[in-house]
């Protein structure tokens, strides 16, 4: 007791003598330290600043003139404490001006901090600079201290830490402005040296899993690649003999595969780069392996890293393994609504089976693949049911298993908002989602309408947040829709060469368009908009011979009840060969089309489903027409009117950049079979304005499309389609009109003249594909086969970027009796996608057709194709 008192007494006279010998005393006043004495505080004074006010650092310093100190004492130190913290100075000296009777005068003498002035990298390419300033935001002004350059210093490092350099070296130095006297500029300079590469990656104490299978756990830690087959070689061959004269093959084989494991190692797109946080999740992974294979009580003892002298580093891991664990026995507690049976079928996890604690959490609470335990009962209504596997028992390699359940009173929805849409109207939006007020809650309806309003393009697919907010009271849950408007609208502007003139496109669609406050001058901001209703505008021009326009409206809630849609659009082209209108040769060729559409959505198989009708009808008129339409000799009149039902499911979760779902349209269209009203008819004599003028056919397409989540954001889209057109009447024959057209960019321009459908195939020249090209009517029968690896760049529903790579086969064929389906032209290639929302999808692809073309030379190899909203798809 009496040491510590002893303790206490000598670190207080310490801390005594350090606050008070700040105060010092010119030659003509004295103060004893040793005697305390009382003062009433006469006047205050600073000096030493040029660029602060001194009142203000006075009020700053608690100290008031007036107040009583007791010199030495606590109210000085204290002064000087808060000025100190203000982080403005280097340095702060107290002294005494003058004693008059009871009365002391003090001066603050300060000397400030330098301020800084600018700063400068050296060493380091732009880019890098950029993303640096908006790292350390360092501002004009601030002040800078011995914390300002470590926290600088620090930042940049793990800046080049995260990418790889490891060895960066920072040297920061303040110099003195010679433009004004307190400010310094701080020449930052580094020097990034050679990334850290992991050279090897060693794993010890693994008796049941091998080296290679725990490193494939690590995403991001990898060796390096290395080629050296004849490292050492030598001592391979003797160690090989001595094995040889034992007979022990098998010592020979674990000869050869350790030298190849040492020496040969192939990293294709893997960095090795090392980056300790990245390393840090790597091992958590390494745990996580093991556990997935029953290894419960696995753990990593310890690792270390040791330098090469090329700059390359290798990784020693020690592990654990422990036990492997079996599941023995599973009990149910707490199940009133389903059975124990049925709940095991749902589990999919039984006795006897490797204990995969990650795999049982995920058939419980939330299984993206397939059913779950959490998801059979939220799906009812259960939004407060809770489930909980308990291990009651450890035996051995054996546990037993209570899956503890609390079920809850079923919830039922209360009210359903809309929040962030700030041009969507509220109505647009909730017409969307399938939870409704009075219903059941279900967590399947919830991510069925995230989904249904991501598929809008209205909003911003990545931040859409569904809040539900339960009310156990009452046995009630709101649910509110957190969105993000992203730009809908599209702009087409475009100019080129082409098929030897000057081509221009101008395009407008409006996604999201009101045509209800058409008249209301308020709403134009700068179109009304806000009712999901969709008009395009589009004006597309061929120098002086060809120009085109067209007009679509779709208004997809008619009536405002269920999801009915109804289009309206109107095209109109006419392409000349360039002569005046009174000139002899003067020739044209003219398209005017209407269609209306009906749509709607189904529920039965599924609400995935839906099914549209479409009238159209196509007028063709032509006039000396001869290079297009030999048939004739190039003059006619053609009518084409057509009923059309398409099929369709789409189930992507995603329009843009999908992960998960399909999509697949199955469609049939035909025409009146004007031919069978005729009787007997000889077509052979017939002239073609006349066998033609009314067209007849029937067609039948497919489509369908599948995104497969491989691992990550690696999306895998198999797709294939089919199509097919055929005749009423064999004696007329198969219409010229409507037909199939195969290779290339899939574009259609003047070119889409008598109702042609042109299917877009990378690697081979447009049309290329086309039987009897380039002279070709068409095919009648085609089919096309596309498998692509997708990877995003940027999900930011501003520019949506990603990647791809694909193979993809086809081909074209006159007749059905010709159809093979694989007697197919062959591609592979990569390509880029970018969504703007102003201009929609583009893609740009480069493809290498594998098989030649007979008779087309040049139309194989390879090939840049652009693409426009999907027309290679």
């Amino acid at each position: 007791m009496k040491l510590r008192n002893l303790l206490i007494l000598f670190l207080f006279l310490i801390v005594s003598q350090s606050l008070t010998a700040q105060v010092s005393v010119g030659d003509t006043y004295s103060v004893d330290y040793n005697v305390p004495k009382d003062y009433y505080l006469g006047g205050i004074t600073v000096s030493g600043v040029k660029y602060l006010d001194g009142n203000v650092l006075i009020m700053l310093s608690g100290l008031t003139v007036g107040d009583q100190l007791k010199i030495p004492g606590d109210k000085i130190s204290a002064a000087v404490r808060k000025l100190w913290e203000q982080g403005l100075f280097e340095d702060i000296q107290v002294s005494v001006i003058k004693v008059v009777d009871n009365q002391i005068f003090l001066d603050f003498k300060l000397r400030e901090r330098p301020r800084l002035s600018k700063f400068q990298f050296n060493g380091i390419k732009k880019s890098d600079a950029d993303d640096l300033r908006q790292k350390i935001r360092l501002v004009k002004g601030d002040y800078v201290t011995d914390n300002l350059m470590i926290k600088t210093r620090n930042i940049i490092q793990k800046f080049y830490n995260d990418k790889g350099f490891l060895n960066a070296e920072v040297d920061i130095i303040p110099k003195k402005d010679s433009a004004t006297a307190n400010d310094v500029t701080l020449y930052i300079n580094i020097d990034k040296n050679e990334k850290v590469k992991v050279y090897s990656i060693a794993i010890h104490g693994n008796r049941n899993l091998s080296s290679e299978m725990i490193l494939s756990s690590f995403k991001k830690t990898k060796e390096k690649s290395v080629f050296n087959p004849m490292n050492d070689f030598d001592k391979v061959v003797v160690n090989s003999a001595k094995e040889a004269a034992t007979v022990d093959f098998v010592d020979i084989g674990n000869v050869l595969s350790d030298h190849v494991s040492d020496n040969i190692r192939i990293r294709i797109f893997k960095s090795s780069k090392f980056i300790d946080e990245d390393y840090q999740a790597d091992k958590q992974l390494l745990i996580e392996k093991y556990n997935s294979l029953g290894y419960r009580d696995a753990r990593i003892l310890r690792d270390s890293i040791s330098k090469n002298i090329d700059n390359t580093i290798n990784l020693d891991i020690w592990v654990d393994e422990g036990l492997k664990y079996f599941i023995r026995n599973i009990a149910w507690i707490g199940n009133t609504k389903y059975s124990s049976k049925f709940l095991d079928r749902i589990l999919k996890v039984a006795k006897g089976d490797v204990y995969d604690r990650a795999a049982l959490d995920k058939a419980l609470t939330y299984n993206p693949d397939g059913a779950d335990i959490r998801s059979l009962y939220m799906d009812d209504g259960y939004l407060f049911f809770d489930v909980v596997p308990v291990e009651t028992r450890v035996e051995g390699d054996s546990i037993d298993l209570e899956i503890r359940m609390h079920e809850g009173k079923q919830a039922t929805v209360n009210k359903v908002t809309i929040k962030g849409n700030t041009k969507t109207n509220d109505h647009v939006a909730l017409r969307e989602v399938h939870t409704r007020p009075g219903q059941l809650f279900s967590r399947d309806r919830l991510i069925r309408s995230q989904r249904q309003l991501a598929q809008l393009k209205y909003f911003d697919a990545e931040k859409l947040t569904p809040n539900v907010n339960p009310n156990p009271e009452d046995g009630t849950v709101d649910i509110g829709y957190e969105v993000t408007e992203t730009s809908a609208d599209q702009v087409e502007l475009s100019g080129g060469w082409g098929y030897g003139r000057i081509i221009g496109t101008v395009g407008l669609s409006f996604n999201n368009f009101s045509l209800r406050n058409i008249t209301n001058l308020k709403a134009w901001r700068p179109i009304p908009a806000g009712d999901g209703q969709k008009l395009s505008l589009r004006f597309q021009t061929y120098g002086q011979g060809y120009f085109s326009y067209s007009f679509s409206f779709t208004e997809p809630w008619l009536g405002g009840r269920r999801p009915l849609a109804l289009s309206l659009s109107y095209f109109h082209s006419k392409y000349t060969n360039g002569l005046a209108s009174n000139d002899p040769g003067y020739a044209y060729f003219k398209i005017d089309g209407i269609t209306v559409g009906l749509g709607t959505q189904l529920r039965w198989p599924d609400d995935y489903f839906s099914l549209y009708h479409t009238f159209s009808y196509n007028r063709y008129n032509t006039y000396n027409y001869a290079s297009i339409f030999s048939f004739g000799g190039g003059n006619g009149t053609y009518n084409s009117f057509s009923y059309s039902v398409t099929l369709a499911r789409n189930s992507v979760d995603a329009p843009i950049f999908a992960r998960n779902g399909s999509e697949f349209s199955l469609n049939l269209e035909l025409t009146p079979p004007y031919s069978l009203f005729r009787g007997n008819v000889d077509y052979s004599t017939m002239q073609p304005s006349e066998r033609y003028k009314w067209v007849e056919y029937y067609k039948i397409k497919f489509k369908g499309a599948w995104y497969i989540n491989m691992v990550e954001k690696l999306v895998m889209t198999p797709r294939v389609q089919l199509g097919f057109l055929g005749a009423y009447n064999s004696s007329l024959g198969v219409t010229p009109f409507e037909r199939f057209y195969l290779g290339g960019d899939g574009l259609s321009g003047y070119n889409n003249m008598d109702g042609r459908e042109l299917i877009g195939m990378r690697g081979y020249i447009n049309n290329s594909l086309t039987p009897g090209y380039p002279t070709t009517f068409g095919g009648t029968v085609y089919t096309k086969y596309t498998l692509e690896l997708r990877y995003p760049i940027s999900l930011n529903p501003s520019a949506t970027i990603y990647g791809l790579g694909f193979v993809e086969a086809g081909n074209d064929w006159l007749k059905w009796n010709s159809f093979n389906p694989f007697n197919v032209y062959r591609s592979i290639g990569f390509g880029v996608r970018v969504f703007l929302p102003m201009f929609g999808l583009l893609g740009l692809d480069w493809g290498y057709g594998l098989d030649q073309v007979p008779n087309v030379p040049g139309a194989a190899g390879g090939q840049f194709h652009f693409s426009i909203n999907s027309s290679l798809d």
